[in-house]
């Protein structure tokens, strides 16, 4: 293990064990993480941090440095509602109030003790010891983490004074269109320095990525009109897991840098497209497999970013699994291919019955068919790029190439794959389909 100086952490030590001793063990990490923050007057963004510490000092690794055995550990604090197997403490706080001669209820104890009540998912009073006391499960409060963070200064980061210029909007029938998918912002694609291929996936490679998904948008432009589709799995996973919580994620960012490299990758496309095009329209898919609710919290500051900066440009975030929109006579349908909780195999890259089905049953609900003279449905998912015209009569199918390289467990199990964007001009009913493939 490399030494690189005391750990920003190791002052609250004492103060960590002492909480942990007088609470009985009781507490996860998670939940002394915040008393300590509390009582100290931290700032918030440290609890993940702080939490990762707490654990190496419980477990008695501490050598007071920045760097410690667990450093690139998953770490769970999740913790069962399961109080017969909890280790009896020699220490324990009391319930009993001296004052009043009764029992604290839950609230009383929380308050005395400094305990935050709002992430306690259940309680027991323990009673028939010789010191009453409640033995508590603390939670992970997703939503509570959201309000910390300050979206009013993250806007307030990527906007600069700009000067109003009001576009005229074509009414003609021609429009381009960008498709990106799968960004996948926050995959650690060689976790193990081992992977077949290992391709770097930073923030700078993605902002690189960025910079050229606007050069040659520019280049393949025929229109005054451009629709971007981007379709979904944008960030990797939150807290290292798909926002399904089904397993977990090499990641090579915490939470905080996949957001803002999330921001700064949007803005990126949006200031270099803005002034080439005099209808700029974003369609955003927020229903996907790994990015889910955190994808949308990036696209819903993306939103609020581009109505202060730029009122002409339209932005759409797409929560359900299906979406559509029209240009003309020509109907998009949108989606990730797999959804944010229930879709476990999604829309396969080669149509198949059940697909045609599926999207027959979403035509006909939605009177597509009446309105449309041309249906095309998009989606990515697969890291593929296959444009399908053929097996169905009623609309064409398109996967979409992922713009992220491949996982180490894709070039594993599967191949390195072929990764880019898709520039697309319509002239008409007249489809123009221009891969983009990064070497």
């Amino acid at each position: 293990m490399s030494v690189k100086g005391r750990n920003k952490f190791a002052g609250y030590k004492e103060e960590i064990l002492k909480v942990n001793k007088d609470t009985g063990g009781s507490l996860s990490c998670s939940a002394l993480a915040r008393i300590v923050i509390s009582s100290n007057e931290l700032e918030e963004k440290h609890h993940q941090s702080l939490r990762k510490y707490i654990k190496v000092v419980l477990e008695g690794l501490d050598s007071d440095t920045e760097e410690s055995p667990v450093k690139n550990e998953v770490v769970s604090d999740t913790k069962p509602n399961d109080y017969k197997n909890k280790t009896k403490a020699k220490f324990v706080l009391s319930a009993w109030n001296q004052d009043s001669g009764m029992m604290m209820d839950i609230d009383t104890y929380c308050n005395h003790y400094n305990l935050p009540r709002k992430d306690i998912t259940s309680y027991k009073l323990v009673s028939h010891t010789g010191t009453p006391y409640y033995n508590i499960v603390f939670k992970e409060n997703i939503s509570e983490i959201v309000k910390d963070y300050d979206f009013s200064e993250i806007i307030k980061k990527y906007i600069e004074p700009v000067e109003y210029v009001s576009y005229p909007v074509s009414r003609g029938k021609d429009f381009d269109t960008l498709t990106i998918t799968d960004v996948h912002i926050g995959m650690d694609t060689d976790p193990s320095k081992n992977s077949m291929y290992a391709i770097l996936w930073n923030r700078e490679e993605i902002l690189k990525y960025a910079r050229l998904v606007v050069e040659t948008t520019i280049k393949e432009k025929e229109s005054p009109v451009l629709v971007v589709d981007e379709l979904g799995d944008f960030l990797d996973g939150l807290n290292a897991q798909t926002t399904r919580g089904g397993h977990a994620l090499p990641q090579n960012m915490t939470n905080e840098e996949a957001f803002d490299c999330a921001f700064e990758f949007k803005m990126i496309i949006v200031d270099g497209l803005v002034g080439h095009f005099d209808k700029l329209i974003f369609n955003n898919i927020c229903n996907d497999n790994h990015a889910g609710c955190f994808g949308y919290f990036a696209n819903k500051n993306f939103k609020d970013v581009v109505a202060e900066k730029y009122p002409e440009v339209v932005v759409n975030n797409h929560r359900k699994f299906m979406n559509h929109y029209f240009i003309g006579k020509v109907c998009f349908i949108i989606t990730h291919g797999k959804d944010d909780s229930t879709l476990k195999f999604g829309f396969k890259p080669q149509l198949e019955s059940k697909g045609i089905e599926k999207i027959d049953q979403y035509c006909k609900q939605e009177g597509i068919y009446k309105e449309s003279d041309l249906i095309i449905f998009k989606k990515g998912d697969s890291h593929q790029a296959l444009f399908d015209i053929c097996t169905s009569d009623d609309f064409h199918y398109y996967n979409y190439p992922a713009l992220s390289p491949s996982s180490q467990w894709v070039q594993t199990n599967f191949k390195k794959g072929r990764r880019g964007f898709v520039n697309e001009s319509f002239k008409g009913l007249k489809n123009y389909i221009k891969p983009n493939f990064i070497v």
